[in-house]
This record gives C-alpha cells, structure tokens and sequence, in this order.
C-alpha cells in the first residue's frame, strides 16, 4: 500500500511538472515574445551616427546590435522589451543622443530583427551576457561606467544580470515585479501563478543589486500596473528613486512624461559621478 501511495504521489508530482512546462511554453509563444525580423529605420536615418554590429553568445547565436558613440564616459546598455526589435526604439535612442549624451549600445534578443533563434528566457539571459561582454571588448567603453537600462521586459532581464554582474547603475521603465503577478493580472482568479514561480522573479533578484536604481513607471501603464514598479521598488536596496509619471501609459514614457523623464535621468547620470557631460537639450 505505502509503495502504491509513493508511486501515485511521484505520479502527481511528474504530472504537476509536465503541466508547468508546457504551460510557461505556451506563455513564452503566445503571451511574452513578439519578435519582428524587418529593421524598418535606423539611426542614420535620423540623423545619429551609429555602428552596426555582430557578437556571438555562449551557445554560438549571432546577435545584432547598434553602438550609438556619445559625447561623455557612460554607457547605456538597453535591454528593449517583448516587442517588435531595435529599430523600433530609434526615435528614443535619438532623443537620449541629443539630450543625455551618453554612449549607447542595444541590441536584439535572439529572434528579433536581425538575430537568428528563437526567444526563450533563458536565451534572454543569456544574450544580455554576451552583449555586456562585447561592450567590455571595446577600448572606447569604460568598463566601471556602464548602466543597465531596461524597460518592461527588458528591465527583467538587466535586473537578472545586474544581480550577477554589477553595472555603475541601475535604470528600469514600466518594469513588472514577476511573471507570476503578470499571471494574476492576465488570468485572474486561476492558479496558473503557481506553475510560473521563479520566472522572470525581478522582486527576488533586485536585493542582490547594490547600486543605484531608478525606476519610472506611468500611472496610465494599462499592460503593466503601476503597483508592480511600486512593488520591485520596495524590494530594491538604497540608493534609490522612484519617479511617477502621470498621465503616462506602458510604451510612451520618453514622450508623455517629459521633463519628469527627461529631467530625472540627466539627474540621476549627474548623481552616479564627474564623467558625465550632457549634451544639448536644444
């Protein structure tokens, strides 16, 4: 009878992790990645100089990026979110280029844009790696001087490498605390945040992070709530900030939010240290 019982239990528990698997499969496919392959702009053609570039991840995919050179020491190492690929964040690495001056380095995630592969979670952390050790390889990047910019989920995935390799700082968009609580949002009232525990878990993570962080978030953000961005906040370590933006959805942050947005992240670069020289704001 106990031998029944043990077999039935080691069943149930076989079964519990099958469901979770195909489960978090068919939400990374249908809820979490939209990748798009065509480059539709490129920095060029508004105006800013750029780099093209190719560098390999540890398991062999070539990834696509750009490297925007600035007129200071720091680096702005983006981590864009779920949607489309780089060339849909030009007008937003235009403005930084000529409000903030920092050099820029984004790239694509593996099934985006020009990056061959399919998108995964793990993928995601594993690019992010990659891509911070090709800024490292280069002589023109400060190594102790490069901040991690994230946004929505992006900003999971520079949380998890800020954990593991610390930036200079720390800035996060729009970011959600865990896929879990992204679950309860999408299906609320089911058990399915049980089956999704760990995955993207920015809410753990950021308490092994002890550099600066600031987090933006608009209190219009209709994908992610305002009381995730709240959430991950509580959780950080100083030094910290959080700066609302009202009247701000999810994607129109560096538009809608002004002189909010704008103004704080001249602030927050002035705050990291001498080496930061601002460009115009003409």
């Amino acid at each position: 009878m106990m031998n029944t019982r043990v077999t039935l239990a080691a069943g149930f528990i076989l079964g519990l992790v099958v469901v979770a698997f195909v489960f978090w499969s068919q939400l990374e496919k249908r809820y979490i990645f939209f990748p798009s392959s065509v480059i539709e702009q490129t920095p060029a053609e508004v105006g800013v100089e750029y780099e093209e570039v190719f560098f390999t991840t540890g398991d062999g995919v070539k990834l696509h990026g750009w490297f925007l050179p600035g007129t200071g020491d720091v680096t702005w190492l983006w981590f864009h979110g779920n949607g489309g690929n780089i060339s849909h964040r030009v007008d937003e690495l235009a403005i930084f280029s000529h409000r903030l001056g920092v050099n820029q380095f984004i790239f694509d995630y593996r099934g985006y844009g020009r990056s061959p592969g399919t998108p995964s979670e793990k993928g995601t952390y594993q690019d992010s790696r990659a891509a911070l050790d090709y800024l490292l390889s280069r002589t023109d990047v400060a190594p102790d001087k490069i901040v991690y910019f994230g946004r929505s989920l992006g900003a999971a995935v520079a949380v998890e490498l800020a954990a593991n390799r610390e930036p200079l700082a720390l800035v996060l968009v729009a970011p959600f605390s865990s896929i879990a609580d992204m679950t309860k949002v999408a299906f609320p009232y089911t058990p399915f945040h049980l089956l999704v525990r760990g995955r993207y878990d920015s809410v753990s993570r950021i308490k092994a992070v002890h550099r600066p962080v600031l987090i933006f978030h608009g209190d219009q953000d209709a994908t992610v709530p305002l009381y995730q961005g709240q959430k991950l906040f509580e959780a950080a370590n100083q030094p910290k900030r959080f700066q609302l933006l009202p009247g701000t959805a999810h994607n129109d942050t560096y538009i809608a939010g002004g002189g909010n947005y704008w103004d704080t992240l001249g602030e927050f670069l002035a705050s990291l240290g001498e080496g930061y020289i601002a460009s115009s704001t003409d």
